[in-house]
C-alpha cells in the first residue's frame, strides 16, 4: 500500500498537461510557444481562436485551462466600427478593446488621436478559464502557471470556472471517496461470499454476488445524493455505473476465490485498491502522474467510474459511452472469471470422485488378498466328505478300540 499510494501521489507534477492561449494573433502564438519552451514537456499549450472555442474544449476535457490575454477584446472589435465611422465616442471604446489603438490612427479628428494616446495607460484584463469539476488539482496547477504571466502584464488574473462541482462538494473529490466506499463494500463482500458460502454451488455464489452489488450500488447512490449531496442531479445514471462497477468487482472476486482461497482478499485489494484508487484520477488526473498510473487510467475500472460520473453529471455526457464500455468490459471479465472457476470446480469434483472410486477399488483388492475365499462345492469338498465318511466307518468298526479313544480325547480337547 505504501508503494502504491506514495508512488502515485507523493510527487505530483504535470506531464504534457494541455492548456490553451485564447487568440489567433502573433502575440498569442508567441506566448504559447514561450510557455512550451520553458515547460520542457510539462505543458502542451496551444492557441484557440476565441473564448467560446476554449469553453467547448474545457467541457470536452481536451484542455484544463485557457488563458485570455485581454477579456475585453470582444468589446474592442465592436468599438472599431465606431473608429472607422468617424464617431469619436465609439472609436474610444474600440481603443480600449485592444484593437482600437491601430484603428484609431485612421481617424482624422483630434479627439480620436487623444483616445489613441490613452490606450497605453489602460491595463489589460487577463482571464483564466478552468473546469474544476474535471479536476480541482489540475485547475490549481494551471492557475499557478498563468498567475505570474498575468502579473507581468500588470493586472490581476480573473479566474472563471466554466464547470463548477456541486455546492456540497467544492473540490470535486467527493466522487473519488464515493468510489472508495463502493469498492470497500464490494471486495469485503467477496470475502464473506467466498468464506461462508464456500460450500454452496458456484452458480448460487454468483447470484449472491449480483444481488450484493445491487445493494452496494444503492447504498452508494444514497451517499452521493440524499445523504451527502455530492451530486445534485443524474442519480439514476450514477446508480447504473455504480452497479456495473460493483458487480464487476464481486464477480471477479468470487471467481478468483476458487483459485486463491485464503489469498483472495489480498488479491482483490491489489486489484481494486492498490492499482485502482491510485489510477482513478479522483485526486490527480493522469496528466499529473507518472507513466505507469497514467497508463492504467486508460482502462482500469475505477477510472471508468470516476470519469463516467464526471461526464454524466458535469460535462453533458461527453465521452460517457467510452467509460460505460470500460465498466461493461470489467463486468464481462467477471463473468468469464466465474465461468473459468466453474469449469475448474467441475474438473476438481470429477477428479475427487475418481480418486474415491480408485481408493474403494484398492481397498477391495486388499481385503480380497488377505482373507481366503471359501472353496466352492465340488470335487474337493466331495472327496473330503468321502474320506471323512470312510474314517468314521473305520472308527465305528473298531468297536471302542484305541482309535476311538484317541478320537474321544481329541474331541474332549
Amino acid at each position: 500500500m505504501g508503494f502504491a499510494y506514495l508512488g502515485a501521489f507523493a510527487n505530483p507534477a504535470p506531464h504534457h498537461l494541455p492548456a490553451a492561449i485564447v487568440g489567433s494573433s502573433r502575440s498569442a502564438q508567441l506566448l504559447a510557444q514561450s510557455i512550451n519552451d520553458k515547460a520542457g514537456g510539462d505543458l502542451e499549450v496551444r492557441t484557440v481562436v476565441d473564448r467560446s472555442a476554449a469553453v467547448d474544449q474545457l467541457r470536452r476535457q481536451e484542455i484544463f485551462g485557457a488563458y485570455v490575454i485581454d477579456a475585453r477584446g470582444g468589446q474592442g472589435a465592436h468599438g472599431g466600427h465606431g473608429a472607422n465611422g468617424g464617431h469619436g465616442a465609439n472609436g474610444a471604446n474600440g481603443a480600449l478593446g485592444g484593437a482600437g489603438s491601430s484603428r484609431g490612427a485612421g481617424s482624422s479628428t483630434g479627439a480620436a488621436g487623444a483616445n489613441e494616446a490613452a490606450v497605453g495607460s489602460v491595463k489589460p484584463a487577463p482571464e483564466l478559464l478552468v473546469a474544476t469539476a474535471g479536476s480541482d488539482t489540475s485547475a490549481s496547477v494551471v492557475q499557478k502557471i498563468f498567475t505570474p504571466i498575468a502579473a507581468q502584464q500588470g493586472a490581476p488574473l480573473k479566474v472563471t470556472d466554466v464547470a463548477p462541482p456541486a455546492e456540497d462538494d467544492p473540490t470535486g473529490q467527493g466522487i473519488f471517496f464515493l468510489l472508495v466506499a463502493i469498492s470497500i463494500g464490494s471486495y469485503a463482500s467477496v470475502a464473506v461470499i467466498g468464506g461462508a458460502g464456500a460450500v454452496l454451488p458456484l452458480r448460487l455464489r454468483a447470484a449472491l454476488a449480483i444481488g450484493t452489488s445491487f445493494v452496494v450500488s444503492l447504498i452508494g447512490t444514497a451517499f452521493a445524493g440524499p445523504v451527502f449531496h455530492l451530486v445534485d442531479h443524474g442519480l439514476w445514471g450514477l446508480w447504473g455505473m455504480a452497479w456495473l462497477y460493483s458487480a464487476g468487482i464481486l464477480l471477479i472476486g468470487t471467481g478468483l476465490h476458487t483459485f486463491l482461497k485464503r489469498w483472495t482478499t489480498l488479491g482483490v485489494m491489489a486489484l481494486f485498491v492498490m492499482l485502482n484508487f491510485t489510477s482513478s484520477g479522483g485526486i490527480f488526473r493522469p496528466e499529473m502522474q507518472n507513466g505507469f498510473f497514467a497508463a492504467l487510467h486508460s482502462f482500469w475500472n475505477g477510472a471508468g467510474f470516476v470519469e463516467g460520473t464526471r461526464s454524466h453529471v458535469y460535462f453533458d455526457g461527453y465521452g460517457l459511452s467510452r467509460h460505460l464500455w470500460t465498466l461493461a468490459l470489467w463486468l464481462v471479465v467477471g463473468l468469464l472469471t466465474v465461468g473459468v472457476a466453474a469449469l475448474a470446480e467441475k474438473r476438481r469434483r470429477t477428479a475427487e470422485a475418481e480418486a474415491v472410486a480408485n481408493a474403494a477399488a484398492v481397498a477391495a483388492a486388499a481385503v480380497a488378498a488377505t482373507v481366503p475365499e471359501p472353496e466352492p462345492w465340488g470335487r474337493g469338498r466331495t472327496a473330503r466328505s468321502a474320506q471323512s465318511a470312510r474314517t468314521d466307518g473305520e472308527v465305528g468298526a473298531g468297536d471302542g478300540g484305541p482309535a476311538e479313544e484317541e478320537m474321544e480325547e481329541a474331541v474332549g480337547v
